[in-house]
């Protein structure tokens, strides 16, 4: 939940309205959204970590396709369709696991090195002008950032650097890149992944929907440095006395990074094109990413992570961050269903937004633009 920009004069438009209920309930328009928004884009697929030795792989699943992300024994990160070029047969079906020097098709016993090359074909070599240099594994475009591992699903995605320039130095100081993962939760929600989105993106909701995080983040604090195009966000103040956002306000860890003392006392909140959202405080963060299902059902995989100091840190209680964003996520995930119902109703009508919505406008006009031919 993000902040309205303190300068809202000169970050909301007036005029501007919510999305049609087509945008939430049409078929036709999720499937434009997988071919122009999923498919053609960077998506998160994980943090570095679980591929941190060579030959750990993880398996990323959505949307119809299956991508294996495995760190070579050159240490470096690729990533290869998990499909056969044999027969077609998915690779491998564990979440995530090791292999050793080779990866090999269970079918038939194709098998390639952890670079993607064929190494092994079983009796292709009767089969005449048969060349295994032919028949990799098929790469898909893998970019690391900020311990982040981000994948495209096709061939040719727009250059990661310019996509992600907003942000791309953004986040330093919270040193993101060395940061453990303590939690992790995977939410089904009743809602289209929209209005997820949306609703993250600004906290006028706040003290209706979360009272607990409202004592510890005023909605009316803070600023956007981030107000318009595809990667949005800003701070809000931590109120005095508390230290952290958790279920008693007391920090949980040690600082995430070098922060300045102002960045001690705020929260940072962030939503990275088109489908990842990035919170951050004093002491640890989490990550969201959220993925259609359906029209009316999203899949939201939520991470909590820490500076690995603060695993062996007096006092370290990861509880208190994780207690309080479970509670504010089924308050969430309960209003975003309660919404999808009634943009569901055929008397919908598209209503205006508030200054203090103008981040959610903003994402809406960048949606807008995605999704124009």
């Amino acid at each position: 939940m993000t902040s309205s920009f303190a300068r809202t004069a000169t970050t909301y438009r007036q005029g501007a309205h919510t999305l049609a209920g087509e945008y939430y309930t049409s078929d036709a328009v999720l499937q434009e959204e997988i071919e122009r928004l999923f498919r053609r884009q960077w998506m998160c697929v994980g943090r570095e970590e679980r591929v941190a030795d060579a030959g750990a792989y993880l398996v990323h699943e959505r949307l119809g396709e299956s991508i294996i992300v495995v760190r070579g024994r050159d240490g470096a990160v690729r990533a290869f369709h998990n499909t056969c070029r044999h027969r077609g047969t998915k690779i491998c079906e564990a979440a995530s696991g090791q292999f050793g020097a080779t990866i090999q098709c269970p079918y038939h016993a194709w098998t390639w090195s952890t670079d993607g090359h064929l190494v092994g074909a079983p009796h292709m070599q009767d089969v005449e002008g048969f060349d295994k240099s032919a028949y990799p594994l098929l790469a898909a475009p893998v970019k690391l950032w900020e311990g982040f591992v981000f994948v495209a699903y096709e061939p040719d995605p727009p250059p990661f650097e310019e996509v992600f320039r907003p942000v791309m130095d953004l986040f330093g100081r919270f040193n993101l890149r060395s940061l453990v993962r303590t939690g992790r939760e995977d939410y089904e929600v009743r809602a289209n992944w929209k209005l997820i989105m949306q609703n993250y993106s600004e906290c006028l909701h706040c003290p209706t929907i979360h009272p607990e995080l409202n004592q510890l983040l005023p909605y009316t604090s803070g600023a956007n440095d981030l107000h318009d195009g595809p990667f949005l966000g800003g701070y809000m103040e931590i109120t005095p006395p508390h230290e952290s956002v958790t279920m008693t306000g007391r920090s949980c860890g040690r600082p995430l990074g070098d922060l300045p003392d102002a960045d001690r006392r705020r929260a940072f909140y962030y939503t990275l094109w088109p489908n990842m959202m990035v919170s951050l405080h004093p002491d640890y963060a989490n990550w969201y990413s959220v993925w259609p299902l359906s029209p009316d059902r999203s899949m939201v995989t939520c991470e909590w992570m820490m500076h690995p100091g603060s695993l062996d840190a007096p006092g370290y209680d990861p509880a208190g961050a994780v207690e309080l964003w479970h509670t504010v996520n089924a308050q969430d995930w309960h209003i975003c269903e309660l919404s999808q119902a009634g943009v569901s109703s055929r008397h919908y009508v598209p209503g205006p937004y508030s200054p203090r919505e103008s981040i959610p406008a903003a994402w809406d006009r960048a949606y807008v633009e995605a999704m124009t031919p």
